[in-house]
């Protein structure tokens, strides 16, 4: 389903555009095949509109950008809906809950997000996201490492180096499990999120039609279906945490 950026889409094909480096939501399998929660989403609407789906890999900075120029059709990328991110594109109903949360040096001061007016501390944030701009604009007198990479603002806390890395739940639960001797998830949110799936500004009808199948997928189950193929794991750790799941 990967293929080379194109100007115009067939009508018979559903491009989607994603950042193919957020697992368990967008990743390549072993043999460089797009897989996760956001794939199976994506080849399911591509079904109820009656189209075959082509999966398009993007840098996440580069996604608004080519939705905006028509080279895909819509984001299916764990895309936090924002009035900043709305300006630009349109967005379907809201299919998961989500939001930003910390993961701390496992023998630092930060206990719960009300810590993050300690003075002096340095955050980790990836590139462009909510947790990023949450950082710039309400924690002035902090020291922002930014990067491309969530693993490497991962690292960041886990060396030292940052008091925190903000991003959201499911990808903290997951960077503290790879460092659980230097690091602690804090999955109570900074900020509550949604996500939702973006199409070009103004495109009504594909939005009507996303909102659709989202309704049907839901009710039918499916996202249940999903959290247990790709996320049991971090169902069970949330429920024991007291934490509500993504769907």
């Amino acid at each position: 389903m990967m293929a080379g950026c194109k100007d115009a889409n067939p009508d018979d094909v559903l491009v989607v555009g994603m950042e193919l480096a957020y697992p368990p939501f967008e990743m390549k399998s072993q043999t460089g095949e797009p897989q996760g929660v956001s794939v199976d989403l994506a080849k399911a609407l591509g079904e109820h509109l009656g189209q075959e789906v082509e999966i398009l890999d993007f840098a996440w900075v580069g996604l608004i950008p080519s939705l905006q120029s028509g080279r895909i059709d819509c984001v299916i990328s764990s895309m936090t809906i924002t009035d900043q991110r709305a300006e630009k594109v349109s967005f379907s109903d809201p299919y998961v809950r989500n939001g930003i949360c910390m993961l701390v040096q496992k023998n630092g001061p930060l206990n719960s997000p009300k810590d993050l007016t300690t003075p002096g501390l340095t955050i980790a944030c990836k590139l462009g996201t909510t947790g990023h701009i949450w950082a710039r604009e309400n924690l002035p007198e902090a020291k922002l490492i930014v990067l491309e990479d969530s693993g490497n603002c991962a690292m960041e806390v886990a060396q030292g180096k940052a008091d925190a890395f903000l991003y959201d739940q499911v990808s903290i639960f997951q960077h503290w499990k790879r460092n659980q001797e230097t690091t602690r998830a804090i999955l109570e949110p900074v900020r509550s999120e949604v996500w939702g799936i973006g199409v070009k500004k103004g495109n009504d009808e594909l939005v009507a039609e996303i909102n659709e199948f989202l309704k049907e997928y839901r009710e039918s189950g499916k996202f249940d279906a999903l959290g247990d193929k790709w996320l049991k794991e971090w169902k069970i750790s949330f429920e024991k945490m007291g934490v509500s799941f993504v769907f």
